[in-house]
């Protein structure tokens, strides 16, 4: 019993063995009309049994079809035979027929089949049926169509499953792309930041050998320098906070971006910045100049834009970043390797980023970094 059946809710199981129940009800009831009216000595004891092996078989239809449909076929031939009372279609052959064509396992049975239906029903109807030309016509067709329905069916049901499976391929590998994606990004990230953590143990180192030279002689200046490795070393601290679990692959030594270099990146685009300037991290700096950088390449690559705006908002707390143009977009949820790696960068500075279309058309990539007062 599947969680569906626990609830009281039919699985596909159960939705099967209802529909089986039901096609053997309309089947039975369909067979039984010829036993109406008949005189007595037209109904047999045999001609009950026959009939009972076209209807009652098809409970197992789809658990064993070629079976089904051999005592099926059996007994209709002996109700045709026998003729007490016989029938005017076989309803129980059809559906064996359709069953065999939809459900059989091995494609020799269902070629076997059709050749069966072609050999065996024109003679059939000709020599034992002495059927005209519009009977056998019939007579003929009707189990050729129900083999064709049966068959259309199966094809549906593959073409369905195979396309399941080529969805369930294709997300799979979209998966693994994006996990690829942001693990170059985060590499990335891990050389930019390379640099600025060099940077901060130098100058603890410098401050400290210079410390022991002036204690004795300049205390003041002795206390700045220990002032000055105590503020590197807690900048270090936050920069491998954020950077813990990030696997640095390669080196990169070109000099990083900073914010003096934006307005060189979003030249010849509407720039805009709001509010007080606040100085941040390093490594938030070469998160916004990388996020910037980023979303302009999507806009030149992807979305044939006539006009791009990018917007600095510095808040009490946070700058609320922007890069907003008029073209067609994206598809957000693809997962592309640029909107990933602009994830990655807000993430690794604390903050958040998101893609999406405008309400009124365009595009637009947004972030928010936090920063830290004071921090120099």
């Amino acid at each position: 019993m599947d969680g569906l059946e626990r609830l009281g809710i039919p699985g596909p199981r159960g939705v099967d063995r209802v529909i089986d129940v039901a096609v053997v009800i309309g089947v039975a009831i369909a067979s039984s009309v010829p036993f109406i009216g008949r005189a007595p000595g037209e109904i047999t004891a045999y001609g009950v049994l026959f009939t009972l092996g076209t209807v009652i078989p098809l409970l197992w239809r789809r658990r064993w079809p070629l079976a089904v449909m051999i005592v099926v076929g059996a007994a209709a031939t002996l109700v045709s035979l026998h003729h007490r009372p016989g029938q005017y279609l076989q309803y129980g052959g059809l559906v064996a027929i359709y069953s065999l064509a939809s459900l059989g396992r091995k494609r020799w049975h269902r070629i076997g089949l059709l050749v069966l239906i072609l050999v065996t029903f024109p003679p059939a109807s000709l020599l034992l049926k002495h059927n005209d030309l519009s009977e056998f016509t019939f007579t003929f067709l009707l189990p050729v169509a129900a083999f064709l329905a049966g068959s259309l069916e199966r094809s549906h049901r593959e073409h369905a499953a195979a396309l399941g499976e080529r969805a369930e391929q294709l997300e799979r590998e979209r998966a693994a792309e994006t996990a690829r994606a942001a693990a170059e990004e985060r590499a990335r990230v891990a050389r930019d930041m390379h640099d600025i953590l060099a940077h901060a143990v130098s100058l603890m180192v410098v401050q400290a050998e210079a410390g022991p030279v002036v204690v004795r002689t300049d205390p003041d200046r002795a206390e700045r320098a220990f002032d000055a490795i105590a503020d590197a070393g807690r900048d270090a601290m936050v920069q491998l906070r954020r950077l813990l679990g990030v696997l640095k692959a390669g080196e990169d030594r070109t000099p990083q971006p900073t914010l003096a270099s934006l307005p060189e990146l979003v030249a010849g685009v509407h720039f805009e910045e709001s509010g007080v300037r606040r100085p941040v991290p390093p490594d938030t700096e070469v998160a916004i100049y990388r996020i910037v950088q980023e979303a302009l390449t999507n806009t030149v690559k992807h979305a044939h834009a006539q006009q791009v705006a990018v917007r600095l908002n510095w808040s009490t707390d946070e700058l609320d970043l922007s890069i907003s143009d008029d073209g067609v977009g994206g598809d957000v949820s693809s997962g592309g390797h640029g909107l990933v790696g602009i994830r990655e960068r807000a993430a690794a500075c604390g903050g958040t980023a998101e893609a999406g279309p405008l309400a009124g058309g365009g595009f637009e990539v947004r972030a928010r970094l936090p920063y830290n007062k004071g921090v120099l």
